[in-house]
C-alpha cells in the first residue's frame, strides 16, 4: 500500500527479492493541469510495469473493500507513504499484521510531511522507520531505525529521494524476522519530541520577508518542488527555489530588492538578505536568475510581497 514515488522503491526492492505480491493498493487517479490531464500515482504505474493487479478504493472503511483484502489472505501488509488511515480491521487482516515504512527517526516526525519539516525546522539528520502499525497516527512499535544525513544543499525532492531506498534491505530483513519469529519490537513514547507534521498545502509556501534568512532559506529548500516558498513580484507569483545567505542592510524593508547584478538579485530579510539563484515567474518555465534577469527589468528598491 503506497502512492508517490517516495514507496515505489519499496515495491520494487520487495518484487526484486521475490515476494509473491497478491495486490498493490494505492490512492485514486487525479485530474492535473490546465487541460485536467489524469495522472496515476507513482505506485501504480510502477505496479502497473510490473504486471502487479492494482486497486484503488476511495477508502479502506467499506465492508466489501475489508472483505476483499481479508480474502488474499496476505501474510503482511507492506505500507509507505499511502495517504490513507487504515482501520482495525485491515490491520488485523494479514497474519503478520501491517509494517509501515516511515520517512524520520520515531517518535520524531510523526505525520504526513516528515521530510519538509525536518528541513525546515534546521535538523542535520532524520532517517526511515520500519514500525508495526496500530490504530494511532504513526505510534507503533519500532522495528528498526536507518539514520540518514540532511545536507545543507538537501530539498525537500532530493531528500525524499535519499531516504525512498534506504529501508529496503531493512523491510527485508523485518519480513524474514516476522517469517522466522525474531522481531523485536520496541515501544514508541506516547509523547514525540517535534510538533506533528501536518501536510501541506499551498499557502504555507508564501514568504515572510520579516524572518530572518536563514529561515527563509530552510523554506525554500523544504519546499521545492512543493508547495514551493512565492511571493509577489507588481502582482505576479515568484516562485523561489535556489538562493545563498548573504548580508543585509538593517536600514531597508523586509523584502526590498538591494542589488541586481548580471547574475543574480538580493532581497533583504528580518535579519540577513538572499542571493536568488533559480525562480520561477508566474506564466514562465523555471530558470536560473541570469536568465530570468536577461529578460525582465528588476530594479534596486522594488519590495517582494
Amino acid at each position: 500500500m503506497g502512492s508517490p514515488e517516495f514507496a515505489v522503491p519499496s515495491l520494487k526492492c520487495l518484487y526484486d527479492a521475490g515476494h509473491e505480491i497478491l495486490a498493490v493498493y494505492t490512492q485514486t487517479d487525479k485530474e492535473k493541469g490546465r487541460g485536467r490531464k489524469v495522472e496515476f500515482p507513482a505506485v501504480k504505474k510502477a505496479a502497473l510495469e510490473l504486471g502487479l493487479p492494482v486497486y484503488q478504493p476511495k477508502s479502506l472503511r467499506k465492508k466489501s473493500v475489508i472483505e476483499e483484502i481479508r480474502s488474499l489472505k496476505a501474510d503482511a501488509i507492506v505500507v509507505a507513504a499511502y495517504g490513507k488511515i487504515l482501520p482495525k480491521e485491515v490491520l488485523e487482516a494479514a497474519e503478520y499484521g501491517c509494517f509501515n515504512v516511515h520517512a524520520s527517526l520515531l517518535p520524531a516526525y510523526r505525520g504526513a510531511a516528515p521530510v519538509e519539516w525536518a528541513i525546515l525546522n534546521g535538523e542535520t539528520e532524520t532517517g526511515v522507520t520500519i514500525m508495526q502499525m496500530n490504530e494511532g497516527l504513526d505510534t507503533g512499535d519500532i522495528l528498526l531505525k536507518i539514520p540518514v544525513p540532511i545536507e545543507d544543499t538537501d530539498t525537500g525532492e532530493s531528500l525524499t529521494s535519499k531516504l525512498s531506498g534506504a529501508g529496503n534491505e531493512g523491510l527485508l530483513k523485518i519480513l524474514r524476522d516476522a517469517e522466522d519469529g525474531e522481531l523485536k519490537p520496541e515501544k514508541q513514547p506516547e509523547e514525540s519530541p517535534t510538533p506533528y507534521a501536518s501536510m501541506l498545502d499551498k499557502e504555507m509556501g508564501r514568504i515572510d520577508f520579516s524572518e530572518d534568512a536563514d529561515r527563509i532559506l530552510r523554506k525554500i529548500r523544504a519546499f521545492d518542488p512543493w508547495p514551493s516558498a512565492f511571493t509577489q513580484l507588481n502582482g505576479k507569483t515568484l516562485k523561489l527555489f535556489s538562493a545563498e545567505k548573504t548580508a543585509g542592510d538593517p536600514g531597508k524593508a523586509p523584502g526590498e530588492v538591494l542589488e541586481v547584478t548580471k547574475k543574480y538579485f538580493t532581497v533583504n530579510t528580518g535579519n540577513g538578505a538572499l542571493k536568488i539563484l533559480n525562480l520561477q515567474l508566474e506564466g514562465k518555465k523555471r530558470m536560473d536568475a541570469d536568465a530570468f534577469l536577461r529578460g525582465y527589468s528588476l530594479e534596486a528598491g522594488t519590495v517582494l510581497g
